[in-house]
């Protein structure tokens, strides 16, 4: 004899086997049909022509030389005076908040005055 969870009595009752092997609530993963087409084309990639992929120039051959070129400089720092900006308020803003964890953990660490 089968058994099956029955969730009204939330008892085991007895059941076929078809309804033991396959409980309430419970569906296959796996789907057997396959799904609707969602963004479907009718072009193949091989199709489409290089020309109306991509229409504006191409920056990577002048970004490459001016990161490789060998002037002493580190990479975040290669763009000039925009980078600069960036660096030094981010250095700022990590130096303001080390300083301000640190006041605020001096002053937690202080017993109050009780009157």
């Amino acid at each position: 004899m089968y058994y099956k969870f029955n969730g009204f009595t939330q008892r085991l009752v007895g059941a076929a086997a078809s309804a033991a092997y396959n409980p309430q609530g419970l569906k296959p993963i796996v789907s057997t049909e396959s799904p609707a087409l969602i963004f479907g084309t009718t072009k193949l990639a091989s199709d489409l022509p290089a020309t109306d992929s991509f229409l504006g120039k191409n920056k990577v051959p002048d970004l490459q030389k001016l990161f490789q070129k060998a002037d002493g400089l580190p990479v975040h720092l290669k763009r000039g005076v925009p980078d600069k900006l960036l660096y030094r308020t981010t250095m700022a803003l990590t130096i303001g908040g080390t300083i301000y964890c640190l006041v605020a953990l001096y002053m937690a660490s202080q017993p109050r005055n009780q009157k």
